[in-house]
């Protein structure tokens, strides 16, 4: 007997694909308990043990060949082909017609799904499938759903008042409907008619006629609109349009009316090339802003491409229309405060010991606050190379060097070459390290008119060594406390470095900032960024990390560290603006870190500058996890004159299916808000909701402004309004997690 009832049912795989936007989540019906789902008819099989090609096996209690071609069978028929399996209670097969019948209910379950129906019959000679009253669920996901009728005939299939819903049977949510499905399974595509979306039985979408893909291949069609309101730019609605073009390349409409300001066209392109080549264009254009009066828009253009075992090519190119674009339509708080738009195009190389690049670099303005001659030096073009080569166990050698054009619309500017070569001396054992290292630091220019003095040197240089020497050792102990054992250590480590005086002062600033002051700075060799100054130093750092950690696996439960730099000769380098050092030493630099389990974490950070008496850094982080989704982070900076904020987040769980959603930044010294978010979503196993409200303050200015965001999640079909995890990452520290 050929095998008849195992082609059964693929199609009801197509109610799925005709709502499903991603992959639905493994069932989760806690909020809304399973009341109504077809039980699982046969324990699944585990992956890869059903054979490529098995054998069918059939059974039943009674087997009837009475009639010439006819074969029935009759109670508990069960047919089993691989992790294919039918049953039902009789099964009549015409050998002449080649056609088949139940006569009775059906159940069908295999690895992705088990359904329930009143009566299946076909034809194999037709290759036609018909089935009554059918109920489908998936194995490993929540969809489920009904069909009054199907009917599958070669790779062509159609489903009568189909369902499809990730709610239990009996509690119906959300769920779609459609007065006739065809489906054809060769080009993966579906079409509805008459369909309905239902949220909580209210028809909340209609459309007359949709095409959708049952399978993963892409097309073309519309992806989820996003919908929200702000101060800044009224009410805002945006539909993406997926444009599928060709296998290696693909591109995404994204219209979105702002009732403020106008249509803003937005597009993505991405693309794929020979040798891993890739990239993405995109942008946004505002024609006449109702509100300024002006066109508006951006421009990106990510490209990778490489170009052999060592090398590959790399492009980011951003321009804005103007210094406001980012303020009045960025998404969040990062977006809303880019200062600077940076662009680049280059080469870049790595091998062993070496990296080298070959690049050209420019700055864009992008904050009303900055005159357009803050912009950085462009570079045009700069040539690095690194390289550096064991030559002994105690002996390393390398090279650092640099060459640069340095151009700018407001200023003349200059070619620079940086060289440092060095020598250094890696001792050590299981314990204890030292490294001896020497360097000679040798940087000459080639300057525009402008920027040579009267009476200068067009041509100026400088050269010094640079000579350091790093050591440090590492005790440990074992000890016992409570019913734990732990190990801690102690790791004392002594950094010297010298760096004669240079007279500077005739060499211009192309890219040259002070450092940050932190950690890190006690054991940097200039404590300036960029070429154009070497810091002097006569100085040494002493400092002392210690550490406790989990004897079983090796987690670290507590660190703390305290270190300071002492000056034997007061550092004389200085730029315009940059701190006023100590004649004695630098600030005493504190960290510390608790981890004492998975759910809470404690980071501090201190400076305390003993010549000034007083803190020129303190921050204080805390995160604590609770139950299955709950957090809470609070923080606390304050650098001298110039920040002091505290910050909390927090996502609360209240009840069941509520949780609280909220972000407070505020500034002490300036008492006043920086950024307010308050929300709440509502959960259930296959609809959520967040409405979300935003106040926070424009950068560079005391304007506030206020958003509303409304997100409603279908789970298995997606979501509609605005994108609010985005948001909620930037403002809420591991929210994702």
């Amino acid at each position: 007997m050929r095998r008849p009832a195992l082609r059964l049912l693929p199609i009801c795989l197509a109610m799925a694909c005709a709502a499903r936007a991603q992959d639905p989540a493994p069932p989760a019906w806690e909020y809304c308990p399973d009341t109504g789902t077809l039980p699982l008819y046969r324990p699944l099989p585990a992956d890869g043990a059903a054979p490529a090609d098995p054998a069918t096996d059939v059974s039943a209690l009674h087997l009837d060949v009475s009639e010439q071609e006819v074969t029935v069978l009759t109670g508990e028929v069960e047919l089993q082909r691989g992790d294919q399996w039918l049953g039902t209670e009789q099964l009549t097969y015409d050998h002449g017609k080649e056609t088949f019948r139940t006569g009775g209910p059906a159940r069908y379950q295999d690895r992705g799904l088990r359904l329930r129906a009143a009566g299946a019959q076909g034809d194999q000679r037709a290759d036609v499938v018909q089935l009554q009253d059918v109920e489908y669920q998936f194995n490993q996901q929540a969809g489920n759903g009904r069909a009054d009728a199907i009917e599958l005939h070669g790779q062509q299939g159609t489903l009568t008042g189909a369902s499809y819903s990730t709610c239990p049977p009996a509690q119906r949510q959300w769920e779609f409907r459609a007065s006739r499905i065809d489906v054809d399974q060769a080009e993966g595509v579906g079409t509805a008619r008459n369909a309905t979306l239902r949220v909580g039985g209210v028809p909340v979408l209609w459309l007359p006629w949709v095409r959708f893909p049952t399978d993963d291949r892409r097309r073309t069609g519309l992806l989820s609109p996003t919908i929200g309101h702000d101060d800044r730019n009224g009410f805002e609605y945006e539909q993406p349009i997926y444009l599928n073009l060709a296998p290696n390349y693909d591109a995404t409409l994204s219209p979105r009316w702002l009732s403020d300001r106008g249509l803003m066209l937005g597009a993505q392109f991405r693309y794929l090339g020979p040798r891993d080549a890739r990239g993405e264009l995109e942008g946004t254009w505002l024609p006449d802003d109702d509100l300024t009066g002006r066109d508006r828009g951006v421009l990106r253009w990510r490209h990778y491409d490489r170009l052999g075992r060592h090398w590959n090519l790399r492009a980011n190119i951003n321009h804005v229309s103007d210094d406001d674009y980012f303020a009045d339509f960025g998404d969040s708080l990062p977006n809303s405060t880019i200062t600077l738009l940076e662009s680049s195009l280059g080469v870049y190389g790595r091998g062993l010991g070496w990296d080298a690049s070959l690049q050209v670099q420019s700055w864009e303005v992008a904050s009303p606050m900055l005159p357009d001659s803050a912009a950085p030096y462009r570079r045009l073009p700069e040539a690095r190379l690194r390289w550096n080569k064991p030559f002994t166990r105690w002996l390393e050698a390398g090279i650092d060097a640099e060459a640069v054009r340095f151009e700018s619309e407001f200023s003349d500017g200059g070619n620079r070459l940086d060289l440092t070569p060095w020598v250094q001396m890696p001792f050590g054992g299981a314990a204890w390290y030292a490294t001896p290292r020497l360097a000679w630091r040798y940087t000459a220019y080639s300057l525009d008119s402008s920027l040579v003095p009267p009476g200068g040197d067009r041509n100026p240089d400088r050269s010094l060594p640079v000579m350091s020497l790093d050591m440090g050792a590492f005790f440990e102990r074992e000890f016992s406390f409570g019913d734990g054992n732990y190990l801690q250590t102690l790791e004392p480590r002594l950094y010297y470095l010298n760096v004669p005086y240079r007279d500077q002062d005739q060499l211009p600033l192309f890219d040259t900032r002070p450092l940050t002051f932190s950690w890190p700075g006690l054991f940097r060799d200039n404590r300036f960024a960029g070429a154009d100054r070497v810091g002097d130093a006569d100085q040494v750092t002493l400092a002392v990390t210690s550490r406790v950690l989990s004897a079983g696996d090796g987690r670290e439960l507590v660190s703390a560290s305290l270190g300071r730099i002492h000056y034997f000769d007061p550092p004389r380098i200085t730029v315009p603006g940059g701190p006023l050092l100590s004649d004695e030493g630098s600030a005493w630099v504190a960290e510390a870190s608790i981890s004492p389990g998975d759910r809470w974490s404690l980071g501090l950070a201190h400076q305390w500058d003993p010549d000034g008496e007083r803190t020129d850094l303190s921050a204080v982080r805390s995160q604590w996890r609770f139950g299955e989704r709950g957090l809470v982070n609070a923080a606390y900076r304050y650098r001298a004159d110039f920040v002091e904020q505290a910050d909390l987040s927090f996502v609360l769980p209240i009840r069941d299916q509520w949780t609280l959603l909220g972000r407070w930044n505020y500034s002490l010294r300036d008492r006043q808000s920086l950024e307010a978010l308050a929300g709440v979503e509502w959960k259930s196993c296959c609809v959520a909701v967040r409405v979300l409200g935003r106040r926070y303050l424009r950068e560079f200015s005391d304007e506030q402004s206020t958003g509303i965001y409304l997100e409603i999640e279908l789970n298995g079909v997606g979501s509609f309004g605005r994108n609010t995890a985005r948001l909620l990452d930037d403002a809420i520290l591991d929210y994702s997690r």
